[in-house]
């Protein structure tokens, strides 16, 4: 490629967007739920999820993703275990008094009685809370923690991978790994990895999609952050540094030749390519690339 985007618009775009509002949205959910007597009838945790807490957050991103985590319980895989352990497994577990649909309908009826009826919708994912004085707007997604067995004896002599799993509002059923995902861009940009370039290069990439959305170049939807934030991942560590230009040069020419269909999501657990509802579509992934090459060359 040549021509190109300024240093200085590139680094512009890196920088990261609220921090301070999002952690008191955060602490705002959390009041809400103290205030009620949710802690007596479960066990759970309440985290901050996505951007936020990857520190990949732009200006432009208002919603803030939060976990609301019932840890009373747990939904588990066992297929990858022999037959006889799978029976030893299921000798050993009972049926929940408390489950995921209680555990929402609760925090669906907590968060309405705090914030009034006006500020929450019932989402398909999650149940979204509309900003106010000193707080952003929230998507609390209510799961279950989920655990991908890989060995069990007994349950105190057992190895599993764990991650959180939810059921929408239209019957889906949705895993997903976030402690490895955050765990897994963390390690990246240490210093032995990008030093330091990989989250403000996702969050550079991230704005320079904003602008093609702008300019009616790709569709909003397109290309969610989740999905962006994993095909970076998937970059060579020496395609990152040096300077903004040089990033992003570096970057979307290696996209743009290399083979994408076996990459992997952050969480290197699956695929990133698919049909199921958490994987993205490949040619969705080939349209942004062309477009990021196109944003260099007309600029």
């Amino acid at each position: 490629m040549i021509m190109g985007i300024p240093e200085s618009q590139l680094e512009t775009w890196s920088k990261q967007g609220a921090t301070v509002t999002s952690q008191n949205t955060h602490e705002s959910i959390r009041n809400a739920l103290k205030s009620s007597d949710l802690a007596t009838k479960c066990t759970y945790d309440l985290f901050l999820q996505g951007s936020y807490r990857n520190f990949t957050n732009v200006y432009a991103e208002s919603d803030v993703d939060i976990v609301a985590q019932l840890n009373s319980i747990y939904y588990y895989e066992i297929s990858g275990l022999t037959t006889s352990k799978q029976s030893k497994f299921n000798e050993s577990i009972s049926p929940a008094k408390y489950g995921f649909f209680d555990f929402r309908n609760d925090i669906l009826k907590i968060l309405t009685d705090y914030y009034g009826f006006s500020s929450i919708t019932n989402g398909n994912k999650s149940i979204k809370v509309t900003k106010g004085s000193n707080r952003l707007n929230a998507d609390v997604v209510v799961c279950v923690e989920y655990r991908y067995y890989t060995r069990y004896n007994d349950p105190y002599d057992s190895s599993y991978i764990e991650g959180i799993k939810f059921f929408t509002q239209t019957g889906q059923q949705i895993v997903n790994y976030p402690s490895q995902h955050y765990d897994n861009g963390a390690q990246k940009n240490n210093s032995e990895n990008t030093n330091g370039w990989y989250k403000p290069i996702i969050r550079m990439f991230k704005n320079a999609r904003s602008r093609l959305v702008t300019e009616g170049k790709i569709s909003r939807d397109l290309a969610p952050s989740y999905f962006l934030e994993c095909l970076l991942h998937n970059v060579p560590n020496s395609k990152f540094g040096k300077s903004y230009t040089e990033s992003y040069s570096n970057i979307v020419n290696w996209l743009s030749e290399t083979t994408i269909d076996d990459f992997k999501c952050q969480h290197k657990l699956y695929n990133l390519f698919g049909s199921s509802t958490d994987q993205w579509s490949m040619e969705s992934a080939k349209v942004l690339i062309n477009n990021y090459v196109d944003l260099w060359n007309n600029w």
